[in-house]
């Protein structure tokens, strides 16, 4: 296959750097295009108002492009760097797990969305934060694998595969979980200040608190040390349709 590869941590990040080389050793064709710089959090954000400047990366197999824009913009770019089509779009992996609510403002899983939108399968892929080594190139590794199963798959045109992995040692991790998205919501509040010049402005106290998680959901088996798999979007019952897939 040839998987164009993004992400919303930056194009230097260590989880693209992962993505390729699992890719790579399984006889894959990659190539990368993903944002210069950080960009987490950044959704569904579109560049509309200036130009986006594609600067070539030396990467050892690699054809990889830095794009000054979102991982959105990456990937709607990506059709005008790359040398044939691409297959499927590997998003990730990205640094901190995007399950639950959090995917909704992730770049990460937005940009996986925009592929869908142009008729490519995709998956996002994430690992949770402060994971050790092992668990990041294990969850780049999985990631392959199950797009290696979904490759010949008809997925509904809006159907992401959202992929999460624990940031514990693999040896530790329990079996692969299909599960429905968490509708568990952050509990972020604001502190309203005023400057010295009379400006008033709001302050974020994140502290990663969050409504409790449904038993079953992503959140909630991710925390039980679960890799889990959540389709979002474009379909009704993943269960039966497409979860099938996995535990054969």
């Amino acid at each position: 296959m040839h998987f164009l590869l993004t992400n919303d941590d930056g194009i230097d990040a260590v989880g693209i750097r992962a993505l390729a080389e699992a890719a790579l050793k399984r006889g894959h064709k990659v190539t990368i295009c993903a944002p210069s710089e950080q960009q987490s959090a950044a959704s569904a954000r579109l560049t509309l108002t200036r130009p986006l400047t594609t600067h070539k990366k030396e990467w050892p197999g690699v054809d990889a492009f830095a794009i000054d824009g979102t991982p959105v913009d990456c990937v709607r770019v990506a059709p005008y760097l790359g040398e044939t089509p691409y297959d499927f779009c590997l998003s990730g992996v990205n640094n901190g797990e995007n399950a639950g609510t959090a995917a909704y403002y992730s770049g990460t899983v937005n940009a996986a969305r925009e592929a869908t939108m142009g008729h490519m399968k995709s998956m996002a892929v994430s690992v949770d934060a402060h994971a050790c080594p092992e668990a990041l190139q294990r969850t780049a590794e999985m990631a392959v694998e199950i797009a290696e199963k979904y490759a010949d798959t008809e997925l509904p045109r809006m159907c992401v595969i959202n992929f999460n992995a624990p940031a514990t040692h693999p040896d530790t991790w329990k079996d692969l979980k299909i599960a429905p998205i968490s509708e568990a919501y952050f509990l972020d509040t604001y502190e309203k200040r005023v400057s010295p010049y009379g400006v008033t402005y709001f302050w974020m106290n994140a502290g990663l608190q969050i409504e409790p998680r449904e038993e079953g959901s992503d959140l909630y088996l991710l925390e039980q040390n679960h890799p889990v798999v959540t389709f979002l979007g474009g379909i009704k019952d993943f269960n039966d349709t497409l979860g099938g897939k996995l535990k054969g």
